[in-house]
C-alpha cells in the first residue's frame, strides 16, 4: 500500500480558504483512488470529497458540494482539496485515503481503504 501523508491544515476564520495537500509514496500512485474523509468531535468520520485514479471522477457529501474541490497529480503523487467558503461546521480533523482499483474512473465514498494519512486539523472560527 502506499504511506500518506496531509498538510495545509490550521487556523481559518469563517469565508476564509485552506488547500489541504496528501502526498504519497510507495507505490504507484496511480493505481489508487483517493478520498477525503473528516472527523469532528464527538462526532463519526463522514466522507467529504473523492476522486478517480485518472482524475477524471469527482464525487462530494452534499455539506461541500460548490464549496471543496478535490483534485490529483499523479506525475507529483500527490491529491489535494481546495476549501473555499469555510464555516465553522467543517471544523474537523481531515485524512487522505487511498484504494487501489483496477477501475479508472470509480470513486470511493467508504471503504475499506488500504492506506490512511494521519490526519491534519482544520479549524474554522466564527
Amino acid at each position: 500500500q502506499v504511506q500518506l501523508v496531509e498538510s495545509g491544515g490550521g487556523l481559518v476564520q469563517a469565508g476564509g480558504s485552506l488547500r489541504l495537500s496528501c502526498a504519497a509514496s510507495g507505490r504507484t500512485f496511480s493505481s489508487y483512488a483517493a478520498t477525503w474523509l473528516r472527523q469532528a468531535p464527538g462526532k463519526e468520520r463522514e466522507f467529504v470529497a473523492a476522486v478517480s485514479r485518472s482524475g477524471g471522477s469527482t464525487n462530494y457529501a452534499d455539506s461541500v458540494k460548490g464549496r471543496f474541490t478535490i483534485s490529483r497529480d499523479n506525475a507529483k503523487n500527490s491529491v489535494y482539496l481546495q476549501m473555499n467558503s469555510l464555516k465553522p461546521e467543517d471544523t474537523a480533523v481531515y485524512f487522505c485515503a487511498a484504494k487501489e482499483t483496477s477501475f479508472r474512473s470509480a470513486t470511493y465514498s467508504q471503504g475499506p481503504f488500504g492506506s490512511w494519512g494521519q490526519g491534519t486539523q482544520v479549524t474554522v472560527s466564527s
